[in-house]
């Protein structure tokens, strides 16, 4: 899942942090500030939850970058 899709969805970092939180996955918005292009693994699975599956979690985006490092 990249951070660019999922902000897109959202609207802005605070708001991706806020609607984390609000689900029960406290973060803040510099944590989200520090994702690189690709949102990690476990906050994927949770944005995916949380966005009724209209951001989709890939788990072979997170295998292939695992297999590339």
């Amino acid at each position: 899942m990249k951070k660019q899709d999922v902000i897109d969805f959202f609207g802005t970092q605070a708001a991706v942090a806020e609607a984390l939180t609000t689900a029960g996955y406290r973060i803040s918005q510099p944590a989200v500030s520090k994702w690189g292009e690709l949102v990690p693994e476990i906050q994927a699975l949770r944005l995916s939850k949380i966005s009724g599956g209209a951001l989709v979690f890939d788990e072979s985006v997170y295998l292939a970058s695992e297999s590339a490092a």
